[in-house]
């Protein structure tokens, strides 16, 4: 894993948070100062690797001894390793970005010399070790470009506190040599090349990465989820927030939702990595993205009743409740076509998350031929409360029931007694829950980079959004 993709990490750790200063965020994800510093962690494993990389020139030259005249040398097969960057921290700056640093840093350069003067030639092996390097990075936060994040180094600086110099050899007047001529080029080489390394990978790497993250994310062949940024990260002194439109639509006619996000205030909880806030709007527009496909509808055969319910969707079922039906049919398979009226209107409270839908109830007989009979339309009111959990770095739903009120809007076999209808209805709401959960437990996407994993997953209600906080791991 290269250092720009851990360090991508840091700025997306599960998406960004925010609002912007027209329009509220559908969505806002928080990562707070254990999320900076977990992902600063991986990053820092990463940076070690690619500083390792630099590469040194050759640095040849001569050199007038006092005593054996003029010698030439050459430094060459110069590597670095062993680096360690201790200490390594990173800060929000309000309104800015992100400031990374450390003071502590170690690593070794290993390489060989060569020497000649008159008929001599000298050669062996060194060994440097540097340390108390220090590094200050700026990195402002405060740009997007066509919805994606953007990031820049600010500023930079680098500097190495001490050197150690252990070489082969007996020659005395050769370590001399390599404080007075050698030891300053290196130190000045590695101090100019450590931040034009860290500008590269932030400026063209990380950038470049970042602008693969998904603006939109197609759901299904019915609608999409716009996870677009609505303006530039904040960055407060204990975390940082981006702000994501969180907005679903129908892929095939987008049009603007006839209600707008509603303002969250997120609690200044801190105990997870990274927290989501998740309004009922991003809920509402998902609804309203079915809704005009005309794909809010539920089908119900007898098949699709469980057995451990004992009763058959069948005229039979109706005798009681209205004779016509199982004399006009007898003993006949229905069927049921459950739709919306008209969009659901989902509700996020402190008290919970609850569902207001209104809903056709068409029924009809299934004939011998397999043509359909119409028996009678209803309408079906109900308040269904609603669970939301997260599975697999998928928000997912369920359904429970909830009282319904039934009236009568047509029927095709006389009039009948509507009360007792509605104490049927309320028996058929635990055999349609399930099949309206089946759909609810794939769920919608929340805006991860690849290979993050989310776990200690706590979900509360607030007023009109859902607040999960998790904890991350890089896999």
């Amino acid at each position: 894993m290269d250092f720009a993709y851990r360090l991508t990490l840091l700025f997306s750790i599960a998406a960004f948070v925010g609002t912007a200063d027209a329009e509220n965020p559908g969505l806002v994800v928080r990562v707070t100062q254990k999320g900076l510093d977990y992902a600063l962690q991986e990053g820092v494993i990463a940076l070690q690797q690619q500083l390792s990389h630099i590469q040194l020139k050759d640095i040849p030259g001569t050199h007038n001894h006092e005593i054996v005249g003029k010698v030439h040398y050459n430094i060459f097969s110069m590597n670095l390793g062993n680096f360690q960057l201790p200490g390594f921290q990173v800060s929000p700056i309000p309104n800015v970005g992100l400031k990374l640093s450390t003071s502590g840093g170690f690593f070794e350069v290993n390489g060989r010399w060569d020497v000649q003067h008159s008929f001599v030639h000298e050669n062996g092996t060194f060994n440097i070790k540097v340390g108390g390097l220090g590094m200050s990075v700026g990195l402002n936060l405060r740009n997007i470009e066509h919805g994606k994040p953007t990031v820049s180094v600010a500023d930079c600086s680098c500097h190495i506190a001490n050197v150690e110099v252990h070489m082969s050899g007996t020659i005395g007047w050769l370590v001399k040599l390599f404080h007075d001529a050698v030891e300053s080029k290196i130190r000045q080489e590695l101090e100019d090349k450590i931040c034009p390394e860290i500008n590269d990978i932030i400026n063209s790497k990380l950038s470049s990465l970042l602008q693969t993250l998904p603006v939109e994310t197609n759901l299904d062949h019915i609608s999409a989820l716009d996870y677009s940024l609505m303006g530039p990260p904040s960055v407060m002194a204990n975390w940082v927030d981006v702000f994501l439109k969180g907005e679903f639509f129908y892929r095939s006619h987008r049009t603007a939702p006839p209600f707008a996000p509603p303002a969250m205030s997120l609690p200044p909880e801190q105990d997870h990595m990274v927290y989501f806030a998740v309004s009922d709007y991003v809920f509402n527009t998902a609804l309203l993205a079915y809704q005009s496909a005309r794909a809010l509808v539920l089908t119900l055969t007898d098949k699709m009743i469980p057995k451990e319910f004992g009763v058959h969707l069948n005229t039979n079922l109706l005798e009681r409740v209205i004779p016509a039906v199982s004399k006009m049919y007898p003993n006949m398979p229905m069927k049921l076509k459950i739709s919306a009226a008209s969009t659901p209107a989902l509700n996020i409270t402190p008290g919970g998350v609850t569902l207001s839908p209104i809903g056709n109830f068409q029924a009809y007989a299934i004939l011998p031929n397999s043509s359909l009979a119409p028996l009678f339309l209803l309408e079906v009111k109900t308040n269904a409360f609603a669970k939301a959990a997260v599975n697999s770095g998928k928000i997912v739903g369920t359904l429970e029931n909830g009282k319904v009120e039934v009236s009568l809007s047509h029927s095709d076999v006389g009039p009948f007694s509507v009360s007792e209808i509605n104490m049927a209805m309320n028996l058929l709401v635990p055999v349609i829950l399930p099949h309206i959960n089946d759909y609810l437990k794939y769920g919608f996407p929340l805006p991860l980079i690849e290979h993050i994993q989310l776990s200690d997953i706590v979900i509360k209600t607030y007023e009109h959004y859902l607040l999960f906080g998790a904890n991350v791991q890089y896999q």
